[in-house]
């Protein structure tokens, strides 16, 4: 049964004069040094004088009642005062409870040693914090305090590289700011953005013609796109123009890697290039490949390739010298991961191999796949391949044993991304699915009208009108769609960092021009550069 509003003061108040009365009982005089109301209140810090009722003159009596009252024991008055409350009006109560209420809101907070105080603060989540922050002046420097903001960085895996970023470019009239706070906040705005699709304007920049673009990459503030033109082209992701243009290939550009500013690319010209992106010089050409280089993975100063011969290759990227060569595939090789110990190939010959590239020696033959396999990843535990047979198939690299076979997709899965166990994939049935590699279970499923990737872990090509998906959002107006809405319309890649998204698109009938569209997330950091 739900209580009236006059019962729950009436009981509120019973309980804030059942306080009062226990301090000034004297039995609570050793314990307490406010022996009543009026004592309460100076300790309080406030005057003694308090708002009086000024309706008319005391009643006759009251002198004499206040001195019976003052006479009583302390459950006497506790009585009296009970009996006294059900006889008020509601009007009434809530004079009493005006002026008793305000003495017992105490700020705990700011009684504390500094240190203490802010010892409870670090249990509160960040929104609370802010919220906490405009409570009071004291409330809002101990809320600023930057080794506090560190600590709830630390917790969501902000680094002390944009903390650094963040205090290098605060502004004079904001330096008392916690650098840690503003790349929290920064960080929240960022990943808002991600989930609303809040960009403004994409940024389009124009290039290879009416040519396709078939891979790319972006490092820092630098974008690399590579197309059938034969070409490279080394873009500014901050101003947008084209800084160099990378000729030197008599084939089409099918791969590519970058690191910082070097560029190391794969053609149908059977050769492999690496190029230093901001002088547009060819460093090295890579000879030994008697057919199309059409994969490659970079790790540290070696990148493997993988080619139609069905051979892969370890080049020195430093010294540009070809180390080793990987036999074993009968068909050509069409994905490879490398992680600096073992390489992992997968090939139309419906097999993927774990190699160890020092010896040359193929040290598991990964066969269950029906058809060719398209895509890979490995994090040095498990092999991941992807396959046109639509199923998808997770693999002990130790052993070389199936550990699951995730089955759902009905088509061929061209792209996958895999981080800490969790697996997102691409499949041409207009489908991204989520997987728990450890399980073999799938936890989402993300339908789009039309193939769709994940919006910021995928990079795949060739496929028309792509919506960007979150965990739990479809942007199905998003920027691409719009650039992408003309028949034919196509994305033909996407990479993404932390803030930034960047498309190949182009049309397959000619009706639009090639072009990248880079989308900015940091909202906040673009206008301070515009500033």
């Amino acid at each position: 049964m739900y209580l009236s509003s006059y019962q729950r003061n009436t009981n509120y108040l019973r309980l804030c004069l059942i306080n009062v009365t226990f301090l000034s009982s004297p039995s609570c005089l050793a314990q307490a040094t406010p022996t009543t109301f009026g004592d309460l209140r100076l300790a309080n810090g406030h005057s003694a004088q308090r708002r009086r009722v000024t309706s008319g003159p005391p009643p006759s009596g009251l002198q004499d009642w206040l001195q019976t009252f003052q006479m009583w024991s302390g459950p006497e008055r506790l009585l009296a005062l009970d009996e006294l409350i059900d006889r008020c009006e509601t009007s009434q109560v809530k004079h009493v409870m005006q002026v008793i209420e305000p003495q017992f809101q105490r700020d705990f907070i700011s009684l504390l040693p500094k240190e203490l105080a802010l010892y409870v603060l670090t249990f509160l989540p960040p929104r609370d914090l802010l919220r906490a922050a405009q409570t009071c002046r004291y409330w809002r420097i101990l809320a600023e305090d930057n080794l506090l903001w560190r600590e709830k960085c630390r917790e969501e895996g902000i680094s002390e590289s944009a903390s650094y970023r963040r205090r290098e470019s605060v502004r004079p009239s904001t330096a008392a700011v916690s650098p840690w706070k503003s790349a929290y906040i920064r960080q929240h705005r960022i990943e808002t953005n991600w989930r609303k699709g809040d960009t403004g304007e994409p940024m389009v920049l124009k290039g290879h013609d009416d040519h396709v673009i078939t891979c790319l990459q972006f490092s820092g503030d630098l974008i690399v796109s590579g197309s059938d033109d034969n070409t490279l082209k080394v873009w500014s992701v901050v101003t947008g123009k084209c800084l160099q243009t990378l000729t030197g290939h008599t084939g089409g550009v099918w791969c590519s890697q970058m690191a910082v500013a070097t560029v190391i690319s794969g053609s149908t010209d059977r050769t492999l290039r690496v190029w230093d992106a901001e002088s547009g010089e060819c460093v090295h050409t890579l000879y030994g490949h008697t057919s199309t280089v059409r994969c490659m993975h970079l790790h540290g100063n070696r990148v493997v390739s993988g080619s139609r011969d069905t051979t892969l290759r370890v080049w020195n990227v430093t010294t540009g010298q070809c180390e080793h060569v990987l036999t074993g595939h009968v068909a050509a090789v069409r994905c490879v991961q490398y992680d600096g110990r073992r390489v992992v190939s997968g090939g139309y010959d419906y097999m993927v191999k774990v190699w160890d590239p020092e010896t040359e020696v193929c040290l598991h033959t990964l066969q269950g796949h029906t058809n060719r396999v398209y895509s890979l990843q490995f994090d040095g535990a498990f092999v991941v391949s992807g396959s046109l047979d639509t199923s998808i198939r997770v693999w002990d690299a130790e052993t070389g044993g199936c550990v699951h076979t995730l089955t759902g997709h009905q088509s061929l899965t061209s792209g996958m991304e895999l981080r800490d166990n969790i697996l997102v994939s691409g499949n041409a049935d207009s489908t991204v699915r989520v997987w728990d590699i450890r399980t073999g279970l799938c936890l989402h499923t993300l339908q789009g009208k039309t193939n769709s990737k994940n919006q910021r872990m995928m990079d795949q090509r060739r496929e028309p009108d792509i919506p960007l998906w979150c965990p739990s959002t479809c942007w199905e107006n998003s920027p691409v769609t719009s650039f992408c809405s003309p028949p034919g319309g196509v994305v033909w890649r996407i990479k993404a960092s932390d803030t930034r998204l960047v498309c190949a698109a182009g049309s397959r009938n000619g009706t639009e021009e090639t072009k990248l569209l880079i989308m900015d997330f940091d909202l906040e950091d673009r206008k301070t550069e515009a500033d």
